[in-house]
């Protein structure tokens, strides 16, 4: 199998079925996917930073880049996630009500939170196929763990993509095909990166750095906050049992592919 082939499946492993996976959740009773959610939240973020501390960041310094301008590469990573944020086109949405796209109460106000999805969707979907693409041009098995971190997180967020869009308006079958073709930009993204990185071996270490820092971003601003809603003992222990799990599966995954 091409390389080119893998990072096309893994692709669409990232964001269609992602979305299709979320569409089957959204099928689920309401009172069943409210108490599950949480649990896919705790998953992904244990996913997301056991590839970003486990996969990502060990490669990047493997390859004889320098350490030093590495670390500068995540720092400046995050702080250019955080301003992509603060525009409103980076912001991760895993419940109905999300507080950046809480629309205005008349129909104008819920079209426009229903487009903020969609355009922040579709670029987040660009920006998984660019780190996707990267990570298997480094080596296939990192790429096959940092499609499972990605798909990890993609099915509660287009859970919450899903809720928005329904709750601005959208019928169910008007908001799955949007969210469908927004997932297509995960492709169009790591394509476009093969044709742009293959051979470029020097700047892979930099981009799986910036996944890092996407991955590190996701987890510890976006998905870890919303846990601190739970303050009880049980969900604590909870939240870190699902928490270590995700990191586990990425671990084994790393060590069983390699």
């Amino acid at each position: 199998m091409t390389l080119l082939i893998w990072i096309i499946l893994f692709s669409l492993l990232g964001g269609v079925l992602s979305v299709l996976a979320a569409a089957v959740f959204l099928l689920l009773p309401d009172r069943l996917r409210v108490h599950a959610l949480p649990h896919f939240v705790s998953f992904a973020i244990g996913a997301l930073l056991g590839a970003a501390f486990l996969a990502l960041l060990p490669h990047a310094m493997e390859s004889g880049a320098d350490f030093h301008a590495l670390g500068l590469t995540v720092l400046l990573g995050l702080l250019g996630f955080f301003l992509l944020e603060k525009m409103v086109l980076w912001r991760h949405c895993h419940v109905e009500q999300c507080e950046a796209h809480t629309p205005q109460e008349n129909t104008h106000g819920h079209a426009a939170a229903g487009t903020l999805v969609l355009i922040g969707d579709g670029i987040h979907n660009l920006v998984d196929g660019v780190l996707i693409a990267s990570a298997f041009l480094t080596d296939v098995h990192l790429g096959i763990v940092t499609s499972l971190a990605v798909a990890a997180h993609e099915i509660p967020q287009e859970v919450g993509d899903f809720a928005i869009l329904l709750h601005s308006g959208f019928s169910r079958s008007r908001a799955f095909v949007f969210n469908v073709l927004t997932s297509l930009t995960t492709l169009i993204g790591a394509v476009v990166t093969y044709w742009s990185l293959v051979g470029a071996t020097k700047v892979l270490p930099y981009i799986l750095a910036i996944a890092a820092s996407s991955f590190i971003y996701i987890a510890v601003a976006d998905l870890i906050p919303g846990l601190h809603k739970r303050l009880q003992l049980s969900a604590t222990v909870q939240q870190l049992v699902l928490i270590l799990a995700g990191v586990a599966v990425i671990y084994l995954a790393h060590s069983m592919l390699h």
